[in-house]
């Protein structure tokens, strides 16, 4: 499908929401179905990345109610080995998850996915798992997919990650959930801390000290629960980005989630410039949350790197955007992950955004901006990435002439509304 950007945006207003936090939805969705219960979500985000955890639980056993567009019914049970593969789609939050709940299950499974998914590294939960005791098969005694879990008794370990990954995190904490023993991470910068927060709502012994984060195993199925999953923080970017951008512009979104490790993009928008105010909500279980509004300002060159990236991982293309519009010179550093997501982001929002007449550089593990550049609109390819086709119709909202985005249907991965939405703020797409 292509989308067909008009040209240079007027003025950009209105009050809107976003989908609830795909992170928090995987992490709720897993719990629930691992739960002796029925638990309740209202919130939760419906897209493409997200039907691939409901379809895998499912295929386990698990009965999954959606009653209306707000309410999740998931009634835990004891899973059952799988009549099919289990088919992760593009999703690679759906495969790592699912290695670690499997791993100390009493079933056995095979885990596929999309082409896509088969290329990203699944070897860095794989080895912590297989430290536990888990047995993980892959293609010719490789990490790639498919690969066969074969649910095993486990023994806790203590693991330093060479990488932060909230997902490699995540993984071990649900395996060691069932694990015989204490189960102790280490990582080298903190990342999204969201799957310690659900847990320790739901009553499990999840600690942190020195940077050191320790898991004791339960003893009984998790309780069912109630949770109300705040509004996407890396959906809500794209809106925002456009309103600090475009002349005139004034954008409020309503009850976004504001996790401390999840806000790198505010505080890097805020040190550049940008006119933002927060209006703080009451916590969402245990999920800071709030209501952002962004209006128009002038931008300033920065440099992000360290754990401020890590904090803003998924928001780094639209970070690229932004940039080519501040005065002076953006440095992005220590984002080398960006090359395993569903695309190599650095490359490709390096490509698209240099066929508008953009400066910017690609490194290793990072990116170069200067800024102000104009943009003109041209020929663009999201490269079936949900996060560089948002970014690329952002900049296209700052072009002069038309930008036509190819396989823009990728948006419905993450933010089936994007287009709608724009519309409605005053954006004339095609």
């Amino acid at each position: 499908m292509e989308l067909k950007v008009a040209g240079r945006a007027k003025s950009l207003r209105g009050t809107i929401q976003v989908p609830g936090d795909k992170s928090v939805t995987h992490r709720a969705l897993l719990l629930g179905a691992m739960a002796g219960g029925s638990t309740r979500l209202r919130g939760g985000m419906r897209a493409g990345v997200i039907d691939a955890m409901y379809d895998c639980l499912e295929a386990l056993g698990v009965e999954i109610e959606r009653s209306d567009e707000e309410e999740t019914l998931v009634h835990g049970t004891q899973w059952r080995s799988p009549k099919r593969t289990l088919d992760c789609r593009n999703s690679g939050t759906t495969m790592r998850f699912l290695m670690g709940a499997l791993a100390g299950s009493s079933v056995s499974a095979t885990l596929t996915g999309s082409h896509g998914l088969s290329q990203r590294p699944m070897d860095r939960v794989a080895e912590p798992l297989r430290r536990m005791g888990a047995k993980i098969a892959g293609v010719n005694g490789s990490d790639q997919p498919p690969l066969q879990v074969t649910g095993s008794r486990l023994r806790g370990i203590e693991y330093e990650m060479p990488v932060a990954s909230a997902q490699v995190k995540t993984a071990i904490l649900l395996a060691g959930l069932h694990a015989e023993g204490r189960t102790l991470i280490r990582e080298p910068v903190a990342s999204r801390d969201h799957s310690e927060r659900l847990l320790r709502h739901l009553g499990v012994s999840v600690t942190k000290s020195n940077g050191t984060l320790s898991l004791e195993p339960i003893q009984a199925p998790l309780p069912p629960f109630e949770l109300s999953i705040p509004g996407d923080i890396s959906a809500a970017a794209f809106p925002l980005a456009a309103a600090l951008l475009v002349p005139g512009s004034e954008i409020t979104v309503l009850n976004v989630g504001l996790n401390p490790t999840r806000t790198g993009l505010l505080e890097a928008m805020q040190r550049m410039g940008a006119q933002m105010e927060t209006r703080t909500n009451s916590a969402s279980d245990g999920e800071p949350t709030g209501d952002l509004t962004a209006t128009f300002s002038s931008l300033r060159g920065i440099e992000v790197q360290g754990e401020q990236v890590v904090s803003m991982i998924d928001e780094i293309p639209i970070l690229a955007v932004i940039a080519t519009q501040a005065h002076g010179e953006t440095q992005i550093r220590g984002a080398g992950e960006l090359r395993l997501k569903e695309s190599d982001r650095l490359f490709g929002i390096t490509a698209e955004l240099r066929k508008m007449g953009a400066q910017i550089e690609e490194h290793p593990d990072g990116l170069t901006i200067e800024g102000p550049t104009p943009l003109t609109g041209t020929q663009v390819s999201s490269h079936g990435d949900h996060r560089l086709a948002m970014a690329l119709t952002v900049a296209g909202m700052l072009a002069s002439g038309e930008t036509i985005l190819s396989t823009a249907e990728v948006v419905h991965e993450s933010y089936p509304g994007f287009m709608r939405t724009l519309r409605l703020i005053g954006a004339e797409l095609l």
